[in-house]
């Protein structure tokens, strides 16, 4: 009974390429008659393997070789559009006026290239790495960092990482193993950038399992070296999807110096407590209450800001992706978090309508929507047992006293 449960809840609470048409890779010619439309240009570096098909570029299977393309994607006017979605097109191709639309793709060949396109592209130096999660196709992860980039206002260029994703809800393992295939590409590609004269700073953005992917890169980076590298200054992972003790081990083997930490939290993330559930009963970074001890002083140690967006609401079912898709937040992101300022209870404002709970005190609707303490959500070296909750699929969420479940 229970091994029925879990795959028929992710398919229907994890679904995140249901409705959405496939092949949008081929590029549309912008005409005069198109109203005036935004542009967002990245650079993409992927380990999937070329599908051979220029409407999809590249399927969810894994290739030996990193592939760099030049993606331009337009975005349609706000009177279309909510600031925090991703406009997919209902029939192709997609009409710039009302859809999300890609206007360029240029396969790059050489590392020159790449250097070649940062420079042109450069943004005062600053550089920002994006790392999909779980269940997620080579566009999916190209209009989410365009819609990301734009509604931050973020003054920094684009780089999309995005690993093999099969993008399927049953293929969770595949895609873990995935991450895992793909940690030294990834390293590889931070070390490219931090090695570019032209680049000043790096900021990476990783979301759910992707998080657990940039860990482990950053880990092997402290590893070979003693160190991150210090021109990756901010590290944001939102909704992480990472087991609390290895986090805490990752943490430590990454080395002494270590960039500047954001957590975005949120009790009630379904996709989370599904992760828990299919990984042991075993809590997750991105589901704790950096309120609680033993979270907020061991946390607090390690320098690393927690924003708890529990009380943050969205149109996501699963509360999962609220850090791209409340305004306010993807705000914060790109006016604040990108420039490494820090965060306190007493100089954040993000707007109003949303409350965010930070370390656990609700600060009500006003100015101070999204507050942090510097503090909360750290793993610290010695991590300390907490108790194991069950989670019922379908029936909790996270953080949510479980109800009985009948033996098969």
């Amino acid at each position: 009974m229970m091994a029925i449960a879990v795959p028929v809840a992710l398919s229907l609470g994890l679904s995140s390429c249901a409705g959405k048409p496939k092949g949008v890779m081929t590029p549309v010619a912008l005409t005069a008659q198109t109203p005036k439309t935004a542009q967002v240009d990245m650079l993409v570096a992927t380990t999937r393997q070329p599908s051979g098909d220029p409407a999809t570029l590249f399927s969810g299977e894994r290739d030996a070789n990193t592939f760099m393309t030049d993606v331009s994607v337009s975005i349609p006017p706000e009177t279309v559009r909510k600031p925090g979605t991703v406009q997919w097109p209902r029939k192709l191709p997609p009409d710039p006026a009302t859809d999300f639309a890609v206007t360029r793709v240029r396969e790059l060949d050489t590392l020159a290239d790449g250097k070649a396109w940062f420079k042109q592209h450069s943004v005062g130096g600053h550089a920002f790495v994006f790392v999909h999660g779980f269940n997620n196709r080579y566009e999916d992860s190209v209009f989410r960092l365009a819609q990301i980039i734009h509604d931050s206002g973020a003054q920094t260029t684009p780089i999309l990482f995005t690993w093999p994703s099969r993008a399927n809800v049953f293929e969770y393992n595949y895609d873990k193993e995935s991450t895992n295939y793909s940690r030294t590409a990834l390293e590889d590609t931070l070390r490219i950038l931090a090695d570019a004269p032209n680049v000043k700073d790096i900021t990476i953005l990783a979301h759910s399992m992707g998080t657990w992917l940039t860990m482990e890169s950053l880990r092997q980076m402290g590893i070979r070296d003693g160190n991150v590298p210090s021109k990756i200054q901010n590290v944001i992972l939102a909704s992480p999807d990472i087991d609390l003790d290895v986090f805490a081990k990752q943490w430590v083997e990454m080395g002494k110096k270590k960039p500047k930490f954001t957590i975005f939290v949120s009790q009630d993330d379904r996709a989370l407590a599904l992760s828990s559930f299919i990984s042991g009963d075993v809590s997750r970074l991105g589901a704790i209450d950096p309120s609680k001890e033993p979270y907020r002083s061991d946390l607090e140690k390690s320098g690393i800001t927690a924003i708890d967006l529990t009380e943050v609401e969205t149109d996501d079912g699963l509360h999962h992706g609220k850090f791209a898709e409340s305004p306010e937040i993807v705000q914060l992101i790109g006016q604040r978090l990108i420039k490494g300022q820090t965060l306190t209870d007493s100089n954040i404002s993000v707007g109003t309508g949303i409350a965010a709970v930070v370390a656990g005190t609700a600060r009500g609707v006003g100015n101070v929507a999204a507050t942090t303490l510097s503090a909360p959500v750290n793993i610290i070296e010695n991590p300390r047992p907490t108790a194991k909750k069950k989670i019922v699929v379908g029936d909790t969420l996270a953080g949510e006293q479980p109800k009985p479940v009948a033996a098969n």
